[in-house]
């Protein structure tokens, strides 16, 4: 090969590679440049996501967990949602039972429960007073309360027939000289025992009233007028009951002291508060504390606290009740056709005022007349629903607690309206 021709080639090859290199360094700085917008891309996303994730992290509710009973407070709530007003304004009448149409008064006004009384046992078998008080219970969509006055000594409504108890309960009194604490336990178990064995779910005792009148209206029911004595007395028959699951009264709020008888008339009460606060108002904060579903209001009243109404209608009082007590459950009048109250007002009115005052539960004789009388109240604003609803509440928290209530099973009785065929009637 001839030396230009060497030359010639040797141009050439040096030109090539001059191209080559720098394509070369183009393509270089294109795949650098792409793998720099990639990673770019890639910490941009990174970070974006890692934003979101901490937006999300400071969003996001995180679950909270409820009470049982905040839950059962809700599920409450729902199930009084769905109640007629007939049926919340029933559920606050605790109704003397009546001679008849008993069965057919549970169903007509919802009532939340009955009141027996001596009447309700005289000359009845142990059967038959249990299938007495099934006929009403199958006939509540809402399981009944169903109350007695089973004190002892001078008022047995229960034990005062053979054929349900040998011998009538003592007295408080005469039950702890007897045998001492020990004995008062044990009345407790035994009235317990044999009140639900009937299907009696609530015992309208103890009595938290002291006195030491011996000629006083309270002295044979009370148990005596030492504070520390009553206070432990209370107790015992408070938590014994708990125990049993058979529901007690705190009763007569705010204390009878040495008064004379509501059943006859009205009576007042001149006594300094500081003398409630001394004595009187103890028991009942003892009952409280151990555990007593319900206070039952007397029909006195009580100068230093309210010198117009009688408790059982005083705003004022079940003020007390709720603000100084600090008192959640079930407040319940007296009987409101007792002659202190039908002296002092009339009967519709009494029941109206009885329920607007505070009182979740109406101890009354004439439902028939007091019923139509609060539900028309509530009708035209007088009374608040939401009044009704919150005393409902807490009436069916009593009935949950007395185990006669389970409102995850409850489900509403459907009563048959197709007429009964009758023993000879003709098709």
């Amino acid at each position: 090969m001839s030396q230009a021709v060497r030359r010639l080639k040797c141009r050439k090859r040096k030109a090539f590679m001059k191209i080559f290199n720098r394509k070369l360094k183009i393509t270089s700085s294109a795949l650098l440049t792409l793998c720099m917008v990639f990673v770019m891309t890639s910490c941009a996303e990174n970070s974006s996501q890692s934003e979101k994730s901490q937006l999300a992290e400071q969003t996001t509710v995180q679950p909270t967990t409820m009470s049982a009973e905040e839950i059962n407070d809700r599920k409450l709530d729902k199930f009084i949602s769905d109640m007629t007003l007939e049926e919340k304004v029933g559920q606050m009448f605790f109704v003397r039972c009546p001679d008849e149409d008993a069965v057919q008064q549970v169903s007509e006004y919802n009532i939340g429960g009955y009141i027996l009384f001596g009447r309700d046992f005289d000359g009845k078998t142990k059967d038959e007073v249990v299938d007495d008080i099934h006929s009403y219970q199958n006939e509540a969509d809402i399981p009944l309360l169903i109350g007695v006055d089973e004190e002892g000594g001078t008022v047995v409504r229960v034990s005062s027939n053979p054929n349900l108890r040998e011998t009538p309960f003592l007295s408080p009194k005469d039950t702890y000289a007897d045998g001492g604490w020990d004995a008062v336990k044990q009345d407790a178990e035994e009235k317990a025992d044999l009140l639900l064995s009937l299907g009696i779910n609530v015992n309208l005792a103890p009595v938290c009233d002291m006195t030491s009148d011996e000629y006083g209206f309270m002295y044979d029911r009370s148990f005596c007028s030492d504070v520390d004595m009553e206070n432990r007395y209370v107790r015992t028959v408070v938590e014994t009951s708990k125990s049993k699951k058979l529901g007690t009264v705190l009763k007569h709020f705010p204390g009878y002291g040495n008064n004379s008888d509501t059943h006859t008339g009205i009576a007042y009460d001149d006594r300094d508060y500081s003398e409630f606060e001394n004595t009187d108002f103890k028991p009942f904060y003892q009952g409280i504390e151990s555990g007593a579903d319900c206070i039952l209001v007397s029909h006195n009243i009580v100068n230093c606290m309210d010198s117009e109404y009688p408790a059982s209608l005083s705003q004022k009082v079940h003020d007390i009740l709720r603000n100084e007590f600090k008192f959640d459950g079930v407040v319940m009048t007296d009987d409101l056709i007792m002659d202190a109250i039908t002296d002092f007002t009339g009967d519709e009115a009494a029941a109206v005022t009885a329920a607007k005052c505070g009182n979740d539960l109406l101890c009354c004789s004439s439902v028939d007349t007091q019923y139509p009388a609060v539900l028309e109240a509530v009708q035209n604003g007088e009374i608040s629903e939401a009044q009704v609803d919150a005393s409902v509440k807490r009436i069916l928290k009593w009935k949950q607690n007395l185990g006669i209530f389970n409102i995850d099973t409850y489900q509403k009785k459907v009563k048959s309206t197709e007429p009964t065929d009758t023993v000879g009637s003709e098709e």
